[in-house]
């Protein structure tokens, strides 16, 4: 069982406690800081533009795909610190996935951010990095945030050009 905590052993030789939630905060720090995958794609095969209207953030999602598998992504704009990491943190994830796989990864973030499903579902993605947004589930006005990017990219995936407004 665990206590929410990660036991780490320590050059020093004294076994330390770091809580898994300052953790993930340091995870979502670092990729609003310093986003991965931040900017254009000039041969980006799909496009979407994704925007919060109620707090400002946006994004513009850039996919490559090649058989049917994402080769390339990138993303641009601007958000609040969970927007940005969660778009930098989707472009890592993505990379060599293929469509099928994109989709179903989408539905387990959601379900993780909305607190439908806390635990990956057994057979589906693995969310890995991910899982540093399971907190959010407890700001229901943060979900907004952690998902614009995903919905974006189904839009990109369905090559639908109108603008995704989650309000």
């Amino acid at each position: 069982m665990s206590d929410g905590n990660l036991h780490e052993m320590r050059p020093d030789g004294i076994v330390h406690q770091v809580k898994l939630s300052e953790l993930y905060q340091e995870v979502i720090l670092d990729h609003n800081r310093n986003p991965r995958n931040y900017g254009p794609l000039p041969d980006a095969t799909a496009t979407a533009h994704g925007v919060n209207p109620l707090c400002g953030d946006h994004v513009t999602l850039y996919v490559k795909l090649e058989d049917d598998r994402v080769s390339d992504i990138s993303f641009q704009g601007n958000g609040c610190a969970i927007s940005t990491a969660s778009a930098s943190l989707l472009t890592e994830v993505l990379k060599g996935k293929t469509r099928r796989q994109a989709e179903s990864l989408f539905e387990t973030f959601h379900d993780l951010v909305t607190g439908k499903a806390p635990e990956e579902r057994p057979g589906g993605p693995s969310l890995g990095k991910l899982r540093v947004f399971a907190g959010v589930s407890e700001f229901p006005v943060r979900v907004k945030c952690a998902t614009l990017v995903w919905h974006t990219l189904k839009a990109a995936l369905s090559r639908i050009q109108e603008p995704v407004r989650k309000e």
